[in-house]
């Protein structure tokens, strides 16, 4: 595999150029990109430092790559690294600080000329400081295991960049200048500038078990198509991606760092693949919306046959309730499975939360049972450096999804993920028959730990909190101080998916080039406030009538009805204006302004609607029937600007819809 640049001197030539120097080897070309023409130029070897360039005081860790805003290109370099671990004696690392760099010689990152550079330039540091991000020189972190074995031949000349797995390359369209200048000029190979950054999580911990020294690695890989947050990013899109998919690989490797008995067991999670969302009114259980559009079917057979295609026979886990609020979302999803119908797809129900009411949370051993035959058919990956092939093949995958795809399948992967490792003990002869990590304290004990902080990671990323149900991962038993951290996490997602995912949306649309700005594009809608003068004025009233309460509590009386009518008024006014804002609540939910979902929250067309609170007075619940017979121009055109292939073009460029919020 071809060598990438671990460290780089940067050396600035005032309003000139950015030249890129390897630490290592001595000689190796440098990399030069011009301020004014944006030239990106990989220099002949020894090519000297011009002499009025100044070096950076920082090391540069990696490129993260260039983005291009409204008023400059910028390059992402990484300054800041932590060692988080040795995998098969290869460093692990995760970014831990940036610096940002204009090429535009007259914009400067710390005083931007106009408020909407400036709100993009904040879009992309929040992304980079809110995300988890990991990479290494030497090893390819975007593949699991079996499938860097497989192509282990091929991959021998080849780039790291040039062998990642494309989902889990989460700054690729970073790197796409890069990458167009390395395939189209073999002169002008950039790959060694190349680094690929994967989100998600990363734990490994040395174990010791009846006196085999071993270690257990924990990686999520989280795919960058159709990336973003809880309620904003659901169900599928016109290519069969899904919202919130990650690649869970739980990795035992028997020995020292130069063990050549390794064993991975894969699985994945994903959102329900249908066309569905729930839209925000500022009530705790949004307006839950399915979209029956015409080729939905398609499209989530499309999904299924990817997987099978990578990994395999699929056993789809449903963990989503049989009634209430969820009830639509398991009965679509099954009977879009039926008319799929794709081969050696298998679909499992579970009722996670009868099963485990009252804290039975023990009772996921029921599902461990259901799906027994189909974890032992499947397998895992075992290969032993002293033999020529390897000993098992993981044939199949686990696909796990609840509402979320956060909390009970957390639960669920965790679980399965317990049993298969128990199976891989036993088959390597360090547990007996009938033994289990759970007699082994401190096994049992980290295992349960990586688990669940790989459970915040994938949670915090989406939900924007730690996941719930994590003193069952950490502890084996649900407990009342459980319960309580939960209801604050619920409280603090309420408020995060409301007042504030709309920014971190933006976010993840700008880095993983959802959304491209134009140059020169500059709309007032991104950092105005174009909703109603009535619905932002009344905010100020609630504000204005809670604190004229709170300074009547200090004012003299009289009497005990002195002040009756005083807060009579204000108390009234108190009322009103939150009723005005419950019942008008989508007006009030902080929406993504780069991309707007008009057409989801206002869509009438074929499909499932609980119910359009929020919004104005409301209207009834609405059911399948009766919103095919509303089914209009709005479903029609929203049905043509989604099938596959179509332009989106509206949807990228702002300002020609107006902003939600």
């Amino acid at each position: 595999m071809k060598t990438l640049h671990q460290r780089l001197s940067l050396y600035i030539d005032g309003k000139e150029s950015y030249t890129f120097i390897p630490a290592e080897p001595v000689g190796a070309r440098s990399l030069t990109i011009y301020r004014n023409s944006g030239d990106v130029v990989l220099n002949a070897p020894n090519t000297p430092i011009p002499v009025t360039a100044e070096r950076s005081g920082k090391t540069i860790y990696g490129i993260f790559g260039m983005i291009s805003l409204a008023m400059s290109e910028y390059i992402i370099v990484v300054t800041g690294r932590e060692l988080r671990g040795h995998l098969m004696r290869q460093n692990i690392y995760r970014a831990t600080e940036y610096d940002i760099l204009p090429l535009n010689p007259d914009i400067s990152v710390q005083t931007p000329p106009n408020t909407v550079e400036a709100h993009l330039l904040a879009l992309v540091r929040s992304h980079l400081l809110g995300g988890q991000f990991f990479f290494s020189y030497t090893w390819d972190v975007t593949r699991r295991l079996q499938a860097q074995w497989v192509t282990l031949q091929e991959d021998g000349d080849k780039a790291l960049w040039e062998s990642a797995d494309d989902r889990f390359f989460w700054n690729k369209f970073l790197h796409s200048r890069f990458i167009d200048l390395t395939y189209g000029n073999p002169d002008q190979n950039l790959s060694s500038y190349i680094l690929p950054i994967m989100y998600g999580s990363f734990d490994i911990r040395p174990e010791r078990l009846n006196g085999q020294d071993l270690q257990i690695c924990l990686i999520s890989r989280r795919s960058r198509y159709r990336a973003g947050t809880r309620y904003f990013r659901r169900g599928i899109d016109d290519e069969g991606h899904v919202a919130n998919f990650n690649e869970t690989e739980q990795i035992l490797l028997v020995g020292g760092d130069d063990s050549g008995v390794q064993l991975s067991f894969v699985q994945i999670r994903g959102s329900v693949p249908l066309f569905w969302a729930e839209v925000n009114t500022l009530r705790y259980k949004p307006d839950m919306q399915i979209m029956d559009l015409q080729h939905a079917v398609e499209v989530t057979r499309q999904h299924l046959l990817h997987n099978n295609k990578l990994y395999g026979e699929q056993s789809l886990v449903n963990l989503v309730n049989h009634k209430g609020h969820e009830k639509p979302v398991k009965e679509a999803f099954e009977r879009y499975i039926t008319e799929a119908n794709v081969p050696k797809v298998k679909y499992e129900y579970f009722d996670f939360h009868t099963e485990c009411k009252h804290m039975r949370w023990d009772r996921i051993s029921v599902l461990i049972s259901k799906l027994e035959d189909d974890l032992i058919r499947q397998g895992y990956f075992h290969v032993d450096s002293t033999k020529m092939e390897p000993v098992k093949l993981q044939t199949g995958i686990v696909r796990t999804n609840c509402m979320d795809n956060l909390d009970r399948t957390n639960v669920a992967q965790a679980a399965f993920a317990k049993w298969t490792l128990n199976r891989q003990l036993r088959a390597l002869g360090i547990l007996q028959e009938g033994d289990s990590i759970d007699n082994h304290e401190e096994v049992i004990g980290d295992f349960r730990e990586m688990w669940a902080d790989h459970a915040n990671a994938i949670s915090i990323a989406y939900s924007g909190t730690g996941a719930l149900k994590t003193d069952f991962t950490r502890t084996g038993k649900r407990t009342r101080m459980g319960l309580l951290q939960d209801g604050c996490n619920s409280v603090v997602r309420y408020l995060k998916n409301n007042f504030f995912d709309g920014a971190r949306q933006d976010a993840f649309d700008l880095m993983t080039g959802a959304w491209v700005p134009r140059r020169g594009w500059m709309p007032l809608s991104l950092v105005a406030d174009r909703r109603p003068l009535v619905i932002r004025a009344v905010p100020y009233v609630l504000s204005f009538s809670l604190f004229m309460i709170c300074a009547g509590l200090t004012l003299p009386r009289t009497s005990d009805y002195s002040l009756f009518y005083y807060f009579l008024f204000w108390f009234t006014l108190l009322a009103l204006s939150l009723l005005f804002i419950f019942l008008h609540g989508v007006e009030y939910v902080n929406w993504p302004r780069l991309r707007p979902l008009t057409e989801i929250i206002y869509y009438e067309g074929p499909g499932y609607r609980s119910g359009h609170r929020g919004k104005g007075l409301g209207i009834p619940a609405l059911n399948v029937a009766e919103l095919k017979v509303q089914a209009g121009a709005k479903a029609k055109q929203f049905s043509e600007s989604h099938r596959p292939g179509k332009s989106k073009l509206e949807e990228i460029e702002m300002g020609t819809k107006e902003r939600v919020d």
